[in-house]
């Protein structure tokens, strides 16, 4: 799934292309995503796109009207390409902008979404109780702090949690309680408010450098204009079980947690 790194990487590589730029057309291939693209998306068309900003993982492109709100899903992407390129198979929505591009929501799972909003979008079911952004003020190891107290859940679940704070995905919950050295399973309200300062460092450090990476290539992922992420070649523990620790060199171990693919050292984490 596309996570925080890889939508901030699609929205900066789309902006020059859409941003001030209006939608000549739009064209709607496939409707039935996770939530059926709404008739009244229509609107988007002849309107100017004045911004897109991103909430968690969530990607808003504001015209004078309403707000497109589009997620990902599980393997979707947004891609630019000339008007004489052919639509590809999964080229479920299509953006046909006066700067000389298409953008082209791409989504073989079709587990994504394309929605209009014409009230506030903080007012929207989807984002009404997402918690801070990982890289604004207002998270903070304070922040997790307060809100572990007397949770037995277990960190890298807590951390997931997006009223907790947005946006750490799996393989970024990974590899910042791998840097931090906090054992996984370990319940948030048994870590102290130290642990919790370097821990919320570590998430700001990881993510920010996963974007000048460009995002992490798992599967499908591409940015906006069709390139690879890069930070997958830096992962430390995500993807590595049976392998050697680059700290200690102990064999890293994993758990299904949630579901999820967690791996840890064993030694360098508690």
């Amino acid at each position: 799934m596309p996570e925080l790194p890889e939508v901030e990487t699609t929205r900066r590589g789309i902006m020059p292309a859409v941003v001030s730029h209006k939608v000549k057309t739009l064209t709607v291939h496939e409707p039935r995503l996770r939530w059926p693209v709404p008739a009244e998306l229509s609107a988007l068309q002849g309107q100017r796109v004045s911004d897109i900003t991103r909430r968690g993982k969530y990607l808003l492109f504001h015209a004078r009207t309403g707000t497109a709100l589009v997620h990902l899903g599980m393997s979707g992407s947004l891609r630019l390409a000339r008007p004489d390129e052919e639509p590809r198979k999964h080229d479920h929505v299509e953006l046909v902008m006066d700067s000389g591009y298409v953008l082209r929501f791409h989504d073989p799972r079709r587990f994504g979404c394309f929605l209009w909003l014409t009230e506030p979008p903080e007012q929207h079911p989807l984002l009404i109780d997402l918690g801070p952004e990982p890289l604004e003020s207002g998270f903070s190891g304070g922040h997790l702090f307060r809100l572990s107290r007397g949770r037995s859940a277990p960190i890298k679940s807590f951390l997931m949690d997006s009223h907790v704070v947005v946006g750490v995905g799996n393989i970024y919950a990974n590899e910042a309680l791998f840097k931090a050295g906090i054992h996984p399973l370990r319940a948030a309200g048994r870590i102290s408010a130290e642990r919790f300062d370097r821990l919320a460092e570590e998430v700001r450090q990881i993510l920010a450098h996963a974007i000048r990476r460009g995002g992490t290539t798992l599967r499908d992922f591409v940015s906006g204009h069709g390139e690879p992420g890069y930070f997958q070649q830096e992962l430390d523990a995500y993807g590595r079980r049976g392998q050697a620790c680059k700290r200690c060199g102990q064999i890293l171990k994993e758990v299904r947690l949630g579901g999820r693919s967690t791996v840890y050292c064993p030694q360098c984490q508690r």
